[in-house]
């Protein structure tokens, strides 16, 4: 499966009001709170030397659903976004900008 696809087959489970403007601010903090779920998981390493994988996984798939709940509701695919993200990475590769801090570099 490819990330368009994902982001279609994603669409047929979304459940959110859509009188939340589209559903940008639902997908989005539903993103934050997923992330949040995923640095517990993370910090329970520190705490227990316990590594829980499939934990991480299923956290990691609740990122990527949001991420394309996100995408989707300003008009942009998976495919663009991810596209968009390794020429910008690329580019500040090329410039000697990769570290740093700031979108601008």
């Amino acid at each position: 499966m490819d990330l368009n696809e994902y982001q279609k087959a994603s669409r047929r489970t979304k459940m959110y009001p859509e009188k939340l403007d589209g559903g940008i601010y639902y997908s989005t903090l539903g993103l934050c709170g997923e992330a949040g779920e995923l640095a517990n998981k993370v910090k329970k390493i520190a705490r227990d030397n316990n590594l829980d994988k499939e934990g991480i996984k299923g956290e990691l798939g609740d990122i990527l659903w949001y991420v394309a709940s996100v995408s989707e509701e300003i008009g942009y695919s998976l495919e663009e976004i991810a596209n968009y993200n390794l020429e910008k990475l690329n580019k500040r590769m090329e410039e000697g900008k990769i570290s740093g801090n700031g979108d601008e570099r």
